[in-house]
């Protein structure tokens, strides 16, 4: 047995997944706290997704908008993390972990572009 598992035992059944969303909370307030990008990003959600029902005409139109602004916060999570991992290995730089970020960044940036595009299209087609 490892000294990870002998440290934290296995959870399964109900314990697993209420430890499991303890976790993802943890994880949305470590995001909020230490990634400006993140709180700017959630506050334009906040915003946004009940303008999806305005906007939206079709279910299918508010779920598109709704889903791409959710994908921008998804993205952002995972580059976080990719942030996160990347620094705790070593500030030194290296090629790598710059394009990591890079990568992470640039994920985002498509992510942010698709809901442009989303948005743009729908609001173009109600309104014009």
């Amino acid at each position: 047995m490892s000294d990870y598992t002998s440290k934290f035992p296995r959870r399964t059944g109900i314990s697993r997944i209420l430890y499991a969303g303890w976790y993802s909370l943890r994880g949305f307030r470590e995001a909020w706290v230490n990634e400006s990008a993140f709180r700017q990003e959630a506050v334009l959600a906040v915003i946004l997704i009940p303008a999806a029902f305005w906007l939206g005409e079709t279910p299918v139109e508010q779920i598109l908008l709704i889903g791409s602004v959710a994908l921008v916060l998804i993205v952002e999570l995972l580059n976080s993390a990719v942030e996160t991992t990347v620094n705790r290995i070593g500030t030194e730089i290296h090629p790598l972990s710059g394009r990591a970020k890079d990568m992470g960044s640039a994920a985002v940036l498509v992510s942010l572009l698709l809901t442009l595009f989303v948005w743009g299209t729908i609001f173009v087609a109600r309104f014009y």
